[in-house]
């Protein structure tokens, strides 16, 4: 009974003890929702930079039981400036744990645990090294505490992430991480200066790219991590550091700094003792089904290090250096004959700067037999890029079926002897034409390839290809191919060539066949894919490199004829696709002319007569600049459509101008234009539009040389004129350019030009008050901004516009003038055949000294005024007879609320705006100066208008010496 008693007892309190714990996991919820709630917003809203929302709030014990959480559901955070209006994280729920401790004894909120679920983080690094994550803000620690305030604070001890998708994309750097399905769980002292985090990691599919090559696509990862972390310093040590990328194990040791402009890290890494078929577990996935169905022998080492520091500001990058070890390895295929067998490789690379003029590979061994005389062997090492150091030696003869069964490819049938021994050392240098001393032959006998997007194959492959170097530079390279053929659905191919001397080339080429480009990519493609086209060639090229460039014409024997239908060509700097619709070129000596070409691009299209000169030399030198003449001909050209950042169906971009159009993805971009064209044109464009302005009948000379644009003696239609120009264009990169103009128009409508160009109402505000006709001979040269606008604090220029017979009504300026010295007829003065000349710079226009009619009166008016509409003009007003009695006025204030102040020869001058050309910047907008002496105002006025007088000039000269 007493034993009863006590059992009975303890399952009492026991259960007294479960229901005071249940009661307060319900009732500590209820007794302090307000204090938490309020205090975790205090702590939000003091060290968010980011704006912070999210729906429903949750307080309770049994979301991570048994740890008391403030739960936020549907959580958004956006980043910090500049990428306000971006998405930083977004969450299905956010929970932090409350220590119940300080909770209950204290009346504080001390968060020690975070949950996050289900969410995405989109963290970014724009160009500039701007990054969108700097979210927190910290206190000053010069600062004293404020001990009386409250509100929570963070000691951390874990961290838990479920079902996470992270995109980390730094552009300075020009790398990509792409994280899917990620969990993760981090333990430790978070808060303390210096702690040690214990890491679980998992991601289901990880993508890692560096300068848009992919190093990893959809790999699995999972991380057993210690890493040491000192805050003070932003340190990051690693102590016991092992991953998996699918089955291939790595171990990392090193550390990794945080610094202000960049990283400063020491990573070692090694995956030692792993095999074949580990290492290939990393490949890309479509390559992972043939592993599977494979049967993979032998082992396999390697080892990466990367240290140094990472400044993108003071250019600063660390050094890269790999191994990879492959030994005894065996590759067979169920079907093969005979299997591949002893696959060694020893590879190891060096990447100094991570600079790849700098780039070391030493590949000391790839070899691999597929039975008795059928082997292959490579030695290879070369150390840089532009001038590389090169010493090859590459033999063996391959059976190509036998080694495409033992692979077990089953997408592509291969077929063909290859026999290959090319030994060379020397320096290889473009530049310095150098080249290494070479002597080998690659041989294809019976070649035949077929692949499962194609029924039918490229058949009949032969190609005897000899390369020879005697004395390591370029005057003994010689290269021969004779012959390469194959045959495609019934049409063969053939190409003989013979080059000697690459110093001055001396070429015998000899081409002639079909080939159906459309059909041909299909081999290679999935189907469905819009590429399509003819190509026929029958073509004799023999001559020298030098009879072209010295003008020994008589000394070329090139003839025939290239043709080409239907071909879709890209280029990286436009959006969009061309399509040779038509093009028919011969050659005739030193000329490859166009006979018939007509293109699409977009809605634009073109018909091009003419010839091209330097062909050979453009394709033989990499720094060959191709020249020609042509008349274009043209119905329609849309200028919008080659701004580098419109859609279009081009994906092979260059990477400058990706960047541009993620970090602009509202902006347009700027037109490219070809660094390696020196050509002329003629034109005849029938209708030219360019931002919803509309020129017609475009006629006159056009020039593209060394990436910029020229227009000289070119005139057009426009609102009912004719205008003539001579112009300039240069792109400096995706986002800006710049360009000078020299215009002139006769007889123009003044309301017709207010009402439908944009420049016109946004710099001549005053013309909404002028109707009748004018002429304008003006200069201009300025920049254009991302979306390919004018920036006005950029313009410099000016001339003359001719009030020739013109109504001026109401304007508030005059009207205001009127009404101090009561005379009603400044609202409709007489301007008829009045000059006015104007010079353009810093956002001011400075007006020259003109002189107009109103009833008996004659006002002259000089004076400045800005594109924001502030006014500082001097106004006499002569009284008749000849106006030779008058009294002065001043005019302040802006064009909607001038200020005017009569007798008065004391104004208020304006300060004009700094611009930086060379970053696209307005420095300061002008404003009204500080009130001075007339004697000052004079001299800064007097300044200012040299300044502008001479940029006009300058734009005279620079428009007749170039081009």
């Amino acid at each position: 009974m007493k034993f009863q008693k006590i059992i009975l007892g303890i399952l009492k309190w026991t259960g007294i003890l479960i229901a005071s714990v249940l009661f307060l996991m319900f009732i500590i919820p209820i007794l302090f929702p307000g204090t938490i709630s309020e205090q975790v917003k205090i702590f939000a809203n003091k060290n968010l930079a980011g704006k912070l929302d999210y729906k429903k709030t949750h307080l309770t014990f049994f979301r991570h039981f048994p740890s008391l959480t403030v739960s936020v559901d549907d959580f958004l955070l956006k980043g910090s400036k500049p990428f306000q209006n971006d998405t930083l994280l977004a969450a299905k729920e956010v929970a932090v744990g409350i220590n119940l401790k300080n909770l209950i004894f204290d009346g504080d909120v001390k968060i020690d645990e975070i949950y996050v679920t289900d969410a995405y983080a989109n963290v970014f690094v724009n160009s500039k090294g701007e990054a969108n994550y700097n979210v927190y803000v910290s206190k000053n620690s010069n600062q004293p505490k404020d001990t009386t305030e409250a509100g929570a604070s963070i000691k951390l001890d874990l961290i838990k992430l479920r079902n996470w998708n992270i995109k980390y994309n730094d552009h300075s750097a020009r790398v990509l991480v792409d994280a899917k399905g990620l969990n993760y769980t981090g333990k430790g002292g978070l808060s303390e200066d210096i702690f040690d985090l214990t890491t679980d990691l998992d991601i289901n599919k990880l993508d890692f790219s560096l300068n848009r090559i992919y190093y990893a696509k959809q790999k699995t990862l999972h991380a057993d991590l210690i890493t040491r972390i000192n805050t003070n310093a932003l340190t990051f040590v690693l102590r016991k550091n092992e991953l998996r990328i699918n089955e291939l194990p790595l171990k990392f040791t090193g550390f990794l700094s945080i610094l202000k402009d960049g990283y400063n890290l020491d990573i070692n890494a090694a995956s030692e003792k792993t095999t074949i078929r580990d290492m290939i577990s990393v490949l890309p996935p479509q390559y992972l089904n043939w592993a599977k169905d494979t049967k993979i022998e032998g082992n396999s080492d390697l080892f990466f290090s990367l240290k140094g520091r990472f400044s993108e500001l003071k250019n600063l990058k660390p050094r890269l250096k790999a191994r990879l070890f492959v030994k005894d390895g065996f590759v067979s295929n169920g079907k093969a004959p005979v299997p591949m067998n002893n696959f060694n490789m020893d590879l190891n690379v060096d990447l100094p700067d991570l600079n790849t003029e700098q780039l070391g590979l030493d590949l000391k061994n790839l070899s691999f037999d597929l039975g008795p005389n059928n082997n292959f062997k490579a030695v290879v090492k070369t150390k840089g890029l532009d001038e590389m150091q090169i010493n090859a030696n590459v033999k063996g003869a391959v059976n190509l079926q036998t080694l495409s069964q033992a692979l077990g490819l089953k997408d592509i049938d291969v077929r063909g002897l290859m026999d290959t021994n090319i030994q060379a050392n020397g320096i290889f240098s473009l530049d310095k034409k150098l080249f290494p001393k070479t002597k080998g032959y690659l041989n294809l006998k019976n070649g035949w390839l077929k692949t499962k997007y194609y029924p039918n194959p490229i058949q009949n492959i032969n190609i005897v290809a000899n390369i020879t170097n005697t004395d390591g530079t370029f005057k003994s390279l010689g290269v021969k191919l004779d012959p390469f053929k194959f045959d495609f659905e019934g049409n063969p191919v053939f190409v003989n060539a013979d080059l000697q001397n690459f110093e001055d080339v001396l070429y015998k080429v000899r081409a002639k066949g079909v080939l159906n480009v459309g059909r041909i990519y299909k081999v290679f493609a999935k189907k469905g894919l819009d590429i399509s086209g003819l190509i026929m060639a029958d073509l004799s090229l023999n001559g020298r490199q030098s009879y072209a460039t010295t003008g020994q014409y008589s000394k070329l024997d090139n003839k025939g004829n290239l043709i080409l239908k239907n071909i879709k060509a890209t280029t990286e700097y436009l959006p969009k696709s061309f399509y040779i619709k038509e093009g028919n070129f011969q050659f005739e000596n030193e000329k490859m002319r166009f006979r018939r070409f007509f293109a699409n691009y977009g809605k634009s299209d073109f018909a091009l007569n003419g010839y091209l000169l330097n062909t050979i030399n453009y394709f033989i030198e990499r720094k060959g600049t191709l020249h020609g003449k042509f008349k274009l001909k043209s119905r329609y050209i849309l200028i919008d459509e080659f701004m580098a950042l419109k859609d279009g169906d081009n994906s092979k971009k260059s990477i400058e101008v990706d960047y541009a159009k993620v970090e602009n993805p509202k902006s347009s971009g700027v037109v490219i234009i070809p660094k390696n064209l020196d050509v002329s044109l003629e034109t005849d464009v029938k209708n030219v539009e360019f931002k919803g302005l509309k020129l017609n009948n475009l006629s006159g000379l056009a020039s593209v040389n060394k990436g910029e644009v020229f227009l000289k003696n070119t005139s057009f239609d426009i609102i009912g004129s004719r205008m003539k120009i001579d112009a300039r264009y240069q792109d400096e990169s995706p986002l800006t350019a710049n360009y000078d103009i020299a215009l002139n128009v006769l007889d123009f409508d003044v309301q017709r030009a207010y009402n439908e160009i944009d420049m016109v109402r946004e710099m001549v505000t005053a013309a909404k008050n002028v109707k009748g006709i004018v002429s304008l001979d003006y200069k201009l040269k300025g920049d254009f901004d991302k979306n390919m606008k004018p920036i006005y604090p950029s313009l410099e220029g000016g001339g003359v516009v001719n009030l020739r017979d013109v109504e001026v009504k109401n304007l508030k300026m005059l009207s205001a003038v009127g009404d101090n010295i009561g005379a009603k007829a400044f609202n409709d003065p007489d301007m008829k055949g009045v000059n006015i000349e104007t010079h353009i710079k810093n956002n001011l226009i400075h007006v020259d000294k003109f002189t107009f009619k109103v009833s008996i009166l004659r006002p002259t008016v000089s004076g400045t005024t800005s594109f924001n509409g502030l006014l500082d003009l001097r106004i006499r007003v002569g009284i008749f007879p000849g106006g030779i009695i008058g009294f002065p006025i001043v005019v302040t204030g802006t064009h909607e609320k001038p200020q005017v102040k009569i007798f008065s020869k004391t104004g208020q001058g304006i300060i004009d705006a700094l611009y930086n050309r060379k970053t696209n910047k307005v420095i300061r907008e002008e404003r009204r100066a500080e009130k001075k002496t007339r004697r000052q105002q004079r001299k800064e006025k007097d300044a200012q208008e040299q300044k502008a007088k001479a940029a006009e000039n300058t734009i005279t000269k620079d428009l007749k010496n170039k081009k």
